[in-house]
């Protein structure tokens, strides 16, 4: 494993891809009424010089996203973009966690009370937030410290700066919850180094903040103790040039290498196995590992595979591959009409059934449908990657301003 350095590379700088207009004028927080008073205080507003931060405070939740609250990350992120008195923009969590995903359960309840308007709205956000982050034109940076789960990745990786700590933990484990890896994550995880975006997205398996420097999911490492001396240092800033900030995010850093136990450290074996074509080869490989060698990654591993649900399983593989050849904006269509499909039970209600298990009744034991991988259908993948067009429901699929903005990412 080659040395690991606190600043991986060099960010490219903004690409401009439009003007900005400042046809009206714009105070440092967009207008609310005041029914939006408890949101607000989900997501609190620090002003500095020349930059704003958003914060998420939903310590209840670990910081999970909820329509509401990605609607006014999006507002703020946009307000924030046009206001020329404005350099720079920052993201961060309150307490131990920056962000433990979606917040599903009032989305189950929702879809078992028969509406699906509220998950659509959801994703429908948090997709549109993404590709904002993606193609933003000014700086901005995502303190990734605590807890970073499912989108709560996408809210912070497609941007240009993002700072790991030795307390981050990122994780995707959507597939035991009977979903998919989503909010751009078959984007950057089908771009991780070999197969490790498979091997993560199938298992759910955790990364600590080293493992995302030396992988390229964050851009800084520092630790926890200094991240005040950090956002001193760039709350004083008064520029919005991409290099003095990058500069300042490094100041602080440390030299950090993964450990022996890191999986980066079997990234050999990760491709033997999880560049495989099917789920079932790579499970059938690995079995026959096990069983001849008593590998313990290897038993660690099915464990976890085999408690996913099985249409997710294939859905998120086949999800990985095509992302390896698509932008961004693509990956985005394509999860929400995989995450549609999902919440609408057109196939199956593993999503659903997914959270019981897990965050209902916690019984931990779901029952997929279908309960195993031989009895899901090459025509049942298909259906969660069908343009809702073929199915007659145009006004179901996502509409990205790709004419104006173009990522960076």
């Amino acid at each position: 494993m080659q040395t690991v350095k606190a600043l991986r590379r060099v960010t490219k700088p903004l690409q401009w891809v439009r003007s900005v207009s400042y046809g009206r004028s714009f105070s440092a927080l967009p207008n609310y009424s005041a029914a939006d008073a408890d949101i607000e205080d989900q997501v609190l507003v620090e002003g500095k010089a020349k930059s704003r931060a958003a914060i998420l405070n939903s310590p209840s939740s670990l910081n999970a996203l909820s329509t509401p609250m990605v609607g006014r990350l999006k507002r703020l992120y946009e307000s924030w973009e046009e206001n020329p008195a404005i350099s720079f923009v920052l993201m961060k969590g309150s307490g131990k966690t920056f962000c433990s995903g979606a917040d599903v359960l009032p989305l189950y309840h929702s879809i078992n009370e028969g509406d699906t308007e509220e998950s659509k709205l959801f994703f429908d956000n948090l997709y549109k937030f993404v590709y904002l982050q993606g193609t933003y034109l000014k700086p901005n940076i995502a303190i990734m410290d605590g807890v970073t789960m499912g989108c709560g990745g996408g809210v912070s990786i497609p941007g240009m700066f993002r700072v790991a700590t030795d307390k981050t933990v990122l994780a995707h484990p959507e597939v035991q919850i009977g979903f998919h890896p989503d909010a751009g994550a078959s984007y950057y995880l089908s771009r991780l180094p070999g197969y490790l975006g498979e091997y993560l997205a199938l298992t759910g398996q955790k990364l600590n903040g080293v493992e995302m420097i030396a992988c390229g999911l964050a851009t800084h490492y520092c630790l926890n103790a200094r991240l005040p001396l950090i956002e001193e240092r760039i709350g004083k800033l008064l520029t919005d040039d991409p290099a003095v900030i990058e500069d300042s995010l490094a100041q602080y850093g440390d030299l950090v290498y993964p450990d022996s136990s890191s999986v980066l450290h079997k990234i050999e074996m990760i491709d033997k196995y999880f560049g495989l074509d099917t789920v079932e080869e790579i499970i059938e490989a690995m079995e026959n590992e096990a069983a001849n060698s008593c590998n313990e990654w290897c038993k660690k591993t099915l464990k976890q595979i085999k408690e996913a649900s099985p249409l997710s399983l294939k859905i998120t593989l086949q999800s990985i591959r095509e992302g390896r050849f698509q932008t961004l904006d693509q990956c985005l269509t394509r999860e929400y009409r995989i995450s549609i499909c999902g919440v609408s039970k057109t196939v199956s209600g593993d999503f659903c059934e997914g959270i019981r298990a897990r965050l209902v009744d916690k019984d931990f034991a779901p029952k997929w449908d279908p309960p195993r991988l031989e009895d899901v259908s090459k025509d049942m993948v298909d259906c969660y990657f069908s343009p809702a067009i073929e199915l007659d429901d145009s006004d179901s699929e996502l509409k990205l301003p790709t004419a104006q903005r173009e990522p960076y990412f």
